[in-house]
């Protein structure tokens, strides 16, 4: 009986040392492939998670991304806060890696999605209704099938959902939340501003390719990072279903969205007050991953910032912001895996 009892209090030091305290002590990260079924058409949909892990340190290189994290790495004890993550129009979740593993090694476990139809690979939906309201249906089918998953299921806390969008994603996120579009606002922002070239390529009419969509809500969402958020179809009483908490984030150099019709107007318009953020001199892709030298050279539109910005620097406060967002929001996974509330 000493001798289990002695065995017990080993196993239970194990594991509270594989635990980053909360002065600051960190998780590393691993990589999970997931492949659920697009909602729209029942075709296999792919999904990466990012989630806390023990062991060593890994990186690996995925699509020619550098990403900190190792596949299948074991999973740290505990139940964590989970984070889906919609990436903008012909994206790739990829290019947000950095916010992923930073989140990952905090605490949360993150689940990216690639946009059947609108992705770096494949572009059949853009442009059209199945699109636009696909997209939140494929974060909603993707939030339970990790609820699902033979890794992170026994890992997560249903009960801490919140939602990651950037550019088309922040519409995606919106819509998840109870926001609903108001496809005339498009018609009109296109016949004031014909020219503009990323919103307007369609003369502000989307592709009637299903009859049989509406937008969905999902109230397991608790809680919206939004940056560089395309939300012009959004009118006060669109939004007006909203009311979790939102941290938005735009740059006053946008050089696709219009600043005024986008994140500017949506802060003012939310019910709920958003804590909203204008990042001096920034662009549209400041929110991407900076580059390494191969990206550079390949993806110099992408990876160019105006003299004197930052990425780097921007990308470390918005990480350490969005951990504290999201505690705040969500609250914490402890050593026991129960709920924390740190506010």
């Amino acid at each position: 009986m000493q001798r289990l009892s002695g065995l017990f209090i080993l196993a239970v030091i194990g594991m509270v040392l594989s635990l980053p305290s909360e002065a600051g002590e960190r998780w590393h990260v691993g990589l999970h492939r997931m492949t659920l079924a697009d909602p729209l058409d029942q075709q296999p949909m792919q999904a990466l998670a990012f989630y806390p892990a023990t062991g060593r340190a890994h990186w690996s290189r995925v699509e020619g991304y550098r990403v900190e994290a190792g596949f299948e790495a074991p999973i740290a004890m505990g139940r964590f806060p989970l984070l889906m993550l919609s990436h903008g129009n012909t994206g790739t979740p990829l290019a947000l890696h950095d916010l992923a593993t930073a989140l990952a090694r905090k605490g949360f476990v993150v689940v990216a999605v690639v946009h059947p139809g609108d992705n770096a690979q494949d572009h059949s939906r853009l442009g059209t209704l199945s699109n636009l309201y696909g997209r939140p249906l494929q974060i909603s089918a993707a939030i339970s099938a990790t609820l699902n998953d033979r890794l992170l299921a026994p890992y997560v806390n249903a009960e801490q959902v919140g939602v990651i969008g950037y550019s088309a994603g922040g519409e995606t996120a919106l819509i998840l939340s109870g926001a609903r579009p108001e496809l005339s606002r498009l018609r009109r922002y296109c016949e004031e501003r014909p020219l503009d070239a990323d919103a307007c390529k369609m003369r502000g009419q989307l592709i009637a390719d299903r009859d049989d969509l509406l937008p969905a809500a999902d109230s397991r969402i608790k809680a919206l990072l939004l940056m560089a958020p395309l939300s012009l179809m959004f009118g006060r009483h669109a939004l007006a279903g909203v009311k979790v908490p939102a941290l938005i984030y735009s740059g006053d150099r946008d050089q696709l969205l219009a600043i005024d019709k986008n994140a500017a107007a949506l802060a003012r318009k939310l019910p709920r007050s958003p804590d909203y953020r204008l990042l001096a001199g920034a662009g549209h892709f400041i929110f991407m991953a900076p580059c390494d030298e191969a990206q550079r050279l390949h993806m110099t539109v992408l990876c160019t910032d105006a003299e004197g910005v930052d990425r780097a620097s921007i990308h470390r406060s918005l990480q350490s912001e969005a951990v504290l967002f999201f505690s705040q929001t969500l609250g914490r996974a402890d050593r026991t895996g129960w709920r924390t509330a740190d506010h």
